[in-house]
């Protein structure tokens, strides 16, 4: 049977960031910290070691594969800062083409740095990825 690797822990998202090396990039993941908070309404939890994660959502495949998972969030890794968003929904696309200096991958945006970014097409990609997967996988 499958095993969720990334799940909701109990550790500290402060100690966390803390503990990321590079005091810019520090800087910029309490930024992100403020801004996702902010805009989710939900407190930041820890989602395995590196993701801080905002709200949860429960999802189920027609593989039968279920789990959890953060309705959104970053992490600020050693390279870029990773952002999570939901996908499968046209208005992504449109909102990243007006988010400035980034790259994607299938789920993640990556970013250097905040200074790189429009903050209010951010917080437009935040919400649009929570009010997405609450309307995809609606709480049973």
């Amino acid at each position: 049977m499958y095993e969720q690797k990334t799940k909701e822990t109990d550790s500290s998202v402060i100690e966390f960031i803390e503990n990321v090396e590079n005091a810019k990039k520090r800087e910029d993941a309490y930024r992100l910290l403020d801004i996702f908070e902010e805009t989710t309404g939900y407190e930041a939890k820890m989602w395995g070691p590196s993701i801080i994660g905002f709200g949860t959502y429960h999802y189920k495949y027609e593989s039968g594969h279920e789990g959890d998972a953060p309705l959104t969030g970053f992490s600020p890794r050693k390279a870029k800062i990773s952002l999570y968003f939901a996908t499968g929904h046209d208005r992504r696309e449109d909102l990243l083409s007006q988010l400035g200096k980034h790259t994607a991958g299938k789920a993640c945006v990556y970013v250097n740095k905040v200074a790189d970014i429009d903050v209010e097409v951010l917080k437009a990609l935040i919400k649009q990825s929570v009010d997405f997967l609450k309307e995809t996988y609606p709480e049973a």
